[in-house]
């Protein structure tokens, strides 16, 4: 018997193994083969068709690109350039609209959080997560069992109303630079939420042809954005420097309001949360580390090249967004008069596009809204092809996630359509998405510095632990004072929470009968153990590991010879070990040992039956024989054994074992014999 075989499943992944069709396993079956529709389906089909690039593999937020795809660090920074650098295109306006006369010290404020607190804490997780997985991943591994992943299931909603609110903030704001545009047609003003749901619906039809989103193209957008946008605050800052009056009267309206410097102070530290935008690149800077190209000597296991190009990133985009938005916080604010902030002003949701067509002229400022409109589009792409990425990341692999979810056409259309309704409930306004997006960015970070903090503790560094969990105080009282103040993010959240989770939860039993292994290997003692069959057949006895004596070994061989007429010495005892049985997906290691004389096999999985009926397969097909299981019936309520089952892995073992062998195997003849007495 080969030790080398291995069993290999793809029920509950993501992708498609890249082993030929002559080292395929029986039990392989590729997502495409389950998802494919009855006949004359024609919607069905096209719907679960493949796509230019599949779930998980899109170039973008938390995607996983071959190895010849990837790019030199400062190519992939402008990948999160796309979401980070676009918010310059109405950060300022909802920062001077929320902190009026303070934002320029409010924004100073943030750049100190920006580059104490948030920057340290992204250096660590890219750090201790380079696969992109980020703090999400961090807190699964740090929090054990159903709290870890029902952990995950939450920060996964705020990730999502990050992504989704992207998307509509950014369609939004472009609808704004166009109509606000001097030479757009008059009849265009008052349709703001037709011309935001009609770029939402071109971001899903490109999707929906399926997307390949080219770095060049995004390196390109970047460099001409950051590019017009210094022009138009070096051009503002010259003019304040001619008219040094109207820094003046900024400084007599701020001490005016609010009198001395401290008070001026502590005002900016109740307001700077609503400034809460400009951290939203560190997520974002982490997810996109599988895109960045390492050393040679790069491996999976210690990626060194790929985590000091995603610090470099880390830093390099922190800076530049850190100067450009002090810069355009004082410009905005000192130049622009206040009203034109307000809803229905020129300035509103686009301050620096007011400057553009105020000191370079109309010509240069349209030259402005084109590339700030093709930006802001393609932040939304991007942020598409996070949702697309993320979702495949981490549900397939809990047995979270329906079918279609592998599907790329399906989850365009329901991100599509949750798009929609954002925008038609937030009537595309951009200061309106403002507090759910900055909702989403904080839980976020204050997640990764909790996540960076309890790493510390856990090796016992004592000032970086101290450091760590100051930047989560800081980052907890602005999440906190975000949603009191602005509880529209908290709700969105909400409802991508229950909707996250009760889908999954429906998913995960749903999926429970399923296979579940990835992989089955036997070590050469259970191999030696399998050999050993006297008259050729295979008795598995299966025995829960509770009492491994030898009275208790003797008696339930006795009661199997007694029930089933075994013979005397030909039947090996079948020992799963529940390790977590939140897990889903295993990669099953089957021991073989002699306890007191009997011959054990011994395994640790997720769930029993799943694990039983995947190791009895794999001996089939390694034998060439079908194996005979036998059990004993469970004692107790089924109900409570079957509930026992879906939690904990265990409870009503028999009849689920036959359960998942009869949907692994439809072939009643090839079909393991399961006998209970």
């Amino acid at each position: 018997m080969r030790s080398d075989r291995v069993l290999v499943s793809n029920r509950g992944r993501g992708e498609v193994s890249a082993k030929s069709e002559a080292e395929r396993s029986s039990l392989e079956i590729a997502p495409r083969e389950r998802l494919r529709p009855g006949r004359g389906a024609a919607l069905g089909r096209w719907l679960l068709a493949d796509t230019a690039v599949a779930p998980g593999r899109q170039i973008g937020p938390h995607g996983r690109p071959e190895r010849q795809h990837r790019a030199h660090w400062l190519r992939v920074m402008c990948l999160t350039g796309l979401d980070y650098f676009s918010t310059l295109g109405y950060q300022p306006a909802i920062a001077a609209l929320a902190a009026g006369a303070v934002a320029p010290i409010a924004t100073i404020l943030l750049v100190l959080v920006t580059l104490a607190a948030a920057l340290p804490v992204y250096r660590r997780v890219a750090r201790e997560s380079p696969h992109g997985a980020g703090s999400i991943a961090m807190l699964a591994r740090l929090l054990p069992r159903w709290g870890g992943k029902l952990t995950v299931l939450a920060l996964l909603g705020f990730a999502a109303t990050d992504f989704m609110i992207t998307m509509t903030l950014s369609a939004a704001d472009a609808t704004a630079h166009l109509v606000e545009n001097p030479f757009a047609p008059e009849a265009l003003r008052g349709q703001e939420v037709v011309i935001t749901l009609a770029l939402l619906a071109g971001l899903g039809i490109v999707f929906l042809r399926g997307f390949r989103e080219a770095i060049r193209l995004a390196t390109a957008l970047v460099a001409g954005f950051l590019a017009v946008n210094l022009i138009v605050i070096v051009v503002a800052l010259a003019h304040l420097a001619e008219n040094p009056v109207v820094l003046g009267e900024w400084w007599t309206v701020l001490t005016t309001q609010h009198g001395d410097p401290l008070l001026v102070a502590a005002v900016a530290l109740v307001v700077f949360p609503r400034l809460a935008l400009g951290l939203s690149g560190f997520e974002t800077g982490v997810a996109v580390m599988p895109q960045i190209r390492g050393d040679e000597s790069d491996t999976e296991e210690r990626p060194e090249g790929r985590i000091r190009g995603a610090r470099r990133l880390l830093t390099t985009s922190a800076l530049i967004m850190s100067g450009f938005l002090v810069t355009s916080s004082i410009t905005t604010v000192a130049l622009i008069p206040e009203e034109e902030f307000r809803e229905g002003g020129e300035a509103n949701g686009r301050a620096l596009a007011y400057l553009a067509h105020a000191y370079l002229g109309e010509g240069f400022g349209t030259v402005y809204d084109l590339i700030t409109i093709a930006i802001l589009w393609f932040a939304g792409a991007s942020a598409m092809a996070g949702l697309l990425n993320l979702v495949p990341r981490y549900l397939p692999r809990y047995g979270m996630a329906p079918a279609w979810a592998r599907a790329t056409r399906p989850l365009v259309l329901v991100f599509t359509g949750i798009a929609f309704l954002i925008t038609i409930l937030f009537q595309a306004s951009v200061d309106a998405q403002g507090g759910a997006y900055a909702t989403g960015v904080l839980v976020l970070i204050t997640s990764a510095a909790i996540a960076v903090t309890l790493a510390a503790h856990r090796r016992g560094q004592r000032g970086a632990t101290l450091g760590f969990g100051i930047a989560t105080a800081v980052f907890l009282y602005t999440t906190v004072a975000n949603i009191v103040e602005r509880p529209d993010g908290i709700k969105i959240a909400g409802c991508f929470i229950v909707g996250i989770v009760a889908v999954s939860l429906v998913s995960r039993v749903a999926r429970s009968t399923e296979l579940r292994a990835t992989a089955v290997r036997l070590d050469p003692s259970a191999e030696m153990l399998v050999d050993r069959t006297a008259d050729g057949v295979t008795r598995l006895i299966a025995h829960t590991p509770d009492d491994l004596s030898a009275q208790r070994y003797g008696e339930k061989l006795r009661h199997a010879r007694l029930a089933h007429h075994l013979p005397d010495d030909d039947a090996l005892f079948i020992e799963v070990v529940v390790a977590d049985s939140s897990d889903f997906e295993d990669e099953l290691l089957v021991r073989g040992t002699l306890r007191h004389g009997f011959r054990v096999l011994t395994v640790r999985a997720s769930s029993v039956p799943n694990a039983i009926a995947a190791v009895s397969l794999h001996l089939r097909d390694e034998l060439g024989r079908t194996p005979h299981i036998y059990f004993r019936w469970t004692e107790g309520n089924p109900l409570v054994g079957l509930l026992r089952f879906l939690i904990f892995g265990e409870g009503e073992i028999a009849p689920m074992t036959r359960e998942v062998l009869r949907e692994a195997e439809p072939d009643v003849t090839r079909r393991p014999w399961v006998h209970v007495a």
